[in-house]
């Protein structure tokens, strides 16, 4: 008996699935999703089999005779959930669990009308990664397991659903509609993903269209428009692009990341909606998972930074090719400035710091950082500047082609590249990147001239001469390198100058806020207090309530805006703004 991922019960002794048929029905009354999941295993094997479910109430299991099936739930565990032992007779490849989920399962959101866009509609989404997808469906919940799967979901008839897999057809049965779908592709269950909701889309290419709400639409539609460019310039760096569709779904404000990279159909937040198109960025970065993490995966989170920092590395070069080198240095620079300060904040606990990290009893939702993404990318850039940008990109061609719709662990990745790019690990101490804590002094750093330039002005009030061609980044830049010293005067002549407690763009918002509130420059309090109403973004809210909490004159007012809004936020954010004020 071996568990090879320390968040699954999955045993390697047994059979792994192959398929996935899911029904479910959508009942927004109770909050539950009704459903069968049936498991098509690889072979038959006689004795137990473990699948990995979170609060699901289980009503039976049946053989694909539908004959009952013996099974065990157990007790839950604080990480973990419940394991489903079902014992498989002889010859049985093929079983079905009968199922409901329940109205907190950590993997949805149920949606009041009120809080849409339009006010009219119930919303609903799911949130699988990391270890979510057990609180839907029962399954090997484990990226080293991968399947394919057909699904229907039965939803109120005036509403859509939309899945990250292909649209197969609509049935409408009395008040209620069926809708069908169908990956054919195999991919880690953390890519399940759906959402049912008042839906409409508009197409932006010959392979992508954008889903939003009727009232929101328009606007996604032109903010995402040049997401074609995107895609041509990924394909032309990385290869074929495997997915036949790269469609877009905007999702409601309390949705907790910047996006999600669900195959077929990527999740964005609205905070991405700046007019300007100045934060497609992300669009960029959930592009390139395509790649690099849905096509080749981590093997399990002790390995999550094989996804995110070959990711960030391709969405810099993504960027690059569209915007040249000054903005992908921009860009790598706010990178560097997020990987100080998460490895700031893990500074008890050095072993969340490596690469490679051990995470048995630890919940991968806690140990979530930037520190996968920036360092893992960091080591990249080392090596691509130890071997050569024509030979990293012939080695990065040959990784995504050998491990195409497969999952991989660290030590893999070492073997192949010390075979592929002998001597280069030792030549930039990749061990020091993925087996040690803290940043390798030799990492790589960017520099252009517009970095150079910004940090001229660092803690000044900058002249409208020398602000007049910035770009959004090189305002959060400059916001965020503020000095710890700097005079409340300064603060106050910025927004007076520059408006900015008014800025559209929410990185410039957030990064602006969080650096007035932190030298006690109180004027944009009111601002940041309506934010934490608007937003359920993770990467806003942590460092907002975190600067709120950290000031004995400010913590009621974090306390008093979590009261007011944490019932609105996602439960994966909701859990991560309770430790920070329970640490307060």
């Amino acid at each position: 008996m071996a568990r090879l991922d320390p968040h699954s019960y999955n045993d390697s002794t047994q059979p792994e699935t192959e398929t996935l048929e899911w029904k479910a029905r959508v009942d927004f009354r109770t909050r539950r999703l009704h459903a069968e999941a049936t498991l098509t295993l690889k072979e038959a094997s006689a004795g137990p089999l473990d699948l990995d479910t979170r609060d699901l109430d289980i009503r039976g299991v049946v053989d694909a005779q539908g004959r009952p099936l013996p099974y065990i739930l157990s007790p839950p565990e604080p990480i973990l959930g419940s394991r489903l032992r079902i014992e498989l007779p002889s010859g049985v490849k093929q079983l079905t669990v009968r199922y409901r989920t329940s109205p907190e399962a950590s993997a949805l959101q149920w949606l009041t009308p009120s809080q849409t866009a339009g006010g009219q509609q119930p919303f609903l989404f799911s949130q699988c990664q990391a270890i979510h997808a057990r609180s839907v469906v029962p399954l090997q919940d484990t990226p080293r397991i991968r399947i394919r799967y057909r699904a229907s979901l039965r939803v109120p008839k005036q509403l859509k659903s939309v899945m990250a897999a292909s649209f197969v057809a609509r049935e409408e049965h009395g008040v209620e509609a069926e809708e069908h779908y169908e990956m054919p592709q195999p991919v880690p269950p953390y890519l399940l993903a759906f959402a049912v909701g008042s839906l409409t889309s508009k197409e932006l290419g010959p392979r992508s269209r954008v889903w939003a709400e009727p009232e929101a639409l328009e606007d996604a539609a032109d903010e995402f428009a040049g997401v074609d460019d995107m895609l041509r310039a990924a394909e032309s760096l990385f290869g074929p692009y495997d997915w036949e569709r790269f469609d877009l779904l905007l999702m409601p404000p309390s949705f907790p990341y910047g996006g999600m990279e669900n195959p077929r159909l990527t999740f964005l937040t609205p905070t991405l909606i700046a007019g300007d198109k100045s934060l497609v960025n992300v669009v960029a970065h959930e592009l390139a998972h395509s790649w690099t993490g849905n096509l080749v995966t981590n093997a399990s989170a002790e390995h999550f930074w094989l996804n995110e920092g070959f990711t960030v590395f391709a969405e810099r070069r993504i960027l690059e090719a569209l915007a040249g080198p000054e903005v992908a240095a921009l860009h790598a620079a706010l990178g560097r400035r997020s990987l100080d300060e998460a490895m700031h904040h893990f500074r008890a606990h050095p072993q969340l710091t490596a690469l490679r990290t051990h995470l048995s009893g630890v919940d991968p939702d806690e140990a979530f950082s930037q520190i996968p993404y920036e360092k893992g990318y960091l080591l990249l850039r080392a090596l691509e500047d130890a071997v050569g940008r024509p030979t990293f990109d012939g080695f990065l061609r040959r990784y995504l082609e050998k491990y195409r719709f497969q999952a991989l662990t660290t030590e893999e990745f070492v073997r192949f590249t010390e075979a592929e790019l002998p001597g280069a690990l030792a030549k930039v101490d990749a061990d020091a990147y993925l087996n040690r804590p803290g940043v390798p002094q030799s990492a790589p750093r960017p520099t252009s001239a517009r970095l150079e330039a910004l940090e001229k002005l660092r803690g000044k009030v900058p002249s409208q001469a020398d602000t007049k061609d910035w770009t959004p980044t090189e305002w959060q830049l400059f916001l965020e390198s503020m000095p710890a010293d700097t005079s409340q005067e300064v603060f106050r002549e910025l927004d007076a100058k520059y408006g900015l407690t008014g800025s559209r763009n929410s990185e410039v918002l957030v990064a602006w806020l969080v650096a007035a509130l932190r030298a006690g420059f109180d004027a944009p309090l009111g601002r940041a207090e309506e934010f934490l109403g608007e937003v359920g973004r993770m990467k806003y809210l942590k460092p907002l309530y975190s600067v709120l909490a950290s000031s004995r004159d400010h913590r009621k007012v974090a306390r008093a805006a979590f009261e007011k809004n944490g019932a609105r936020y996602h439960p994966i954010a909701r859990q991560g703004v309770e430790l920070i004020l329970a640490r307060a």
